[in-house]
């Protein structure tokens, strides 16, 4: 997809702190980062949003979760981190294309979400 900014990076259009690659998967530094860790790991495939997976996805979703603590470790949260995936309007997904934030480092991420 032309004007999907992840395919960009995916395609080497757009520049990335690149963390790992393989097949199926990219992982790089988020440009705005919350938290001293804070990585991006997306489908090499454009896939728009959680809620448009399929069975057909599973294998990729897992394989972005299995890395996710390898990552998080290597980056500077070994004791731990959190996986985010904002998905649509009112998950505030900004990039419409499937991503989860790794975030974490040396001390807690906090509350995720304040009570209404």
């Amino acid at each position: 997809m032309d004007d999907c900014l992840f395919c960009r990076i995916v395609a080497g259009r757009i520049p990335a702190r690149k963390v790992f690659e393989d097949d199926e998967i990219l992982a790089f530094h988020d440009i705005n980062p919350a938290r001293p860790v804070h990585l991006l790991v997306i489908p090499k495939r454009h896939i728009t949003s959680l809620a448009t997976v399929s069975d057909a996805d599973t294998a990729v979703l897992g394989r972005m979760l299995a890395v996710a603590n390898r990552l998080a470790t290597e980056q500077g949260s070994p004791d731990g981190f959190r996986v985010i995936i904002n998905t649509g309007r009112i998950g505030h997904q900004e990039v419409q294309h499937l991503h989860a934030h790794i975030v974490g480092g040396p001390e807690p991420v906090g509350p995720m979400l304040k009570r209404i």
